[in-house]
């Protein structure tokens, strides 16, 4: 068995058992490997965010939390492939690592077959260009579902920075940039604020009040070229 198709049967195990944990040992003799190595694919798995935890003592081992795994993947390979081409073009956005963890738990639920298949279509396609130059920072591609409170030094076109105090609502998106849509303390309304003008950024204590988010205040983009996006 290789790798690929051993660390989608680690996962299909730990579910198959949830919540009772299994040991590394009771693992590496079910796949006829050493208990390194299965240590090693548990650590994959976990920093490519499937919910695996370890439970301490004689009992214990690694488990898997089942509601927030997914079952076996009724994708095609061409269908991953073109998750994984709209998935990359989110780099520079803030929402690029989220896209990258969908991304590897995609592929660490599809059947092997057509998980390496996939893999052997992505190989003869070639992207041009990834999205913004300046990716946006950790700490900015949180804000918003983090809900709190965040100190900005913001720049300018001509590059003059300002101190700001601002309550994140929500994103904008095209083509070239991105902007943090927040309720800004130092112009009392709705800012956009273009992420890679945001050269220091620090996290409060504070949580975000209740606000609507009103474009029509935020920006002087006509409403109907604005898109919402939607999960269908």
């Amino acid at each position: 068995m290789n790798r690929t198709d051993r660390l989608y049967a680690l996962v299909e195990e730990l579910r198959a058992v949830s919540p009772r944990p299994c040991s590394a040992r009771w693992l590496a003799e079910r796949f006829e490997v050493s208990t390194r190595t299965i240590e090693r694919d548990i650590g994959a798995l976990q920093q490519s965010g499937v919910p695996i935890w370890a439970e301490p003592g004689r009992t214990g081992g690694y488990a898997v939390d089942r509601a927030r795994t997914l079952p076996p993947v009724n994708l095609t390979p061409g269908e991953a492939v073109a998750m994984a081409v709209a998935l990359h073009r989110l780099r520079g956005t803030p929402f690029a690592a989220a896209a990258g963890t969908a991304l590897r738990k995609l592929l660490a639920v599809m059947p092997a077959g057509d998980a390496a298949e996939a893999h052997r279509l992505a190989a003869r396609v070639h992207l041009i260009g990834d999205g913004p130059v300046t990716p946006v920072p950790a700490t900015v591609a949180d804000a918003v579902p983090a809900g709190r409170v965040l100190r900005i030094r913001y720049a300018d076109r001509a590059g003059a920075g300002t101190l700001r105090e601002v309550e994140p609502l929500g994103y904008l998106g095209n083509p070239r940039h991105w902007y943090l849509l927040a309720w800004c303390r130092l112009r009392d309304g709705i800012r956009a604020f273009r992420t890679d003008r945001i050269v220091a950024v620090t996290t409060l204590a504070e949580r975000v009040p209740e606000r609507d988010l009103d474009l029509d205040t935020a920006c002087d983009i006509p409403r109907e070229r604005l898109r919402r996006l939607t999960l269908v």
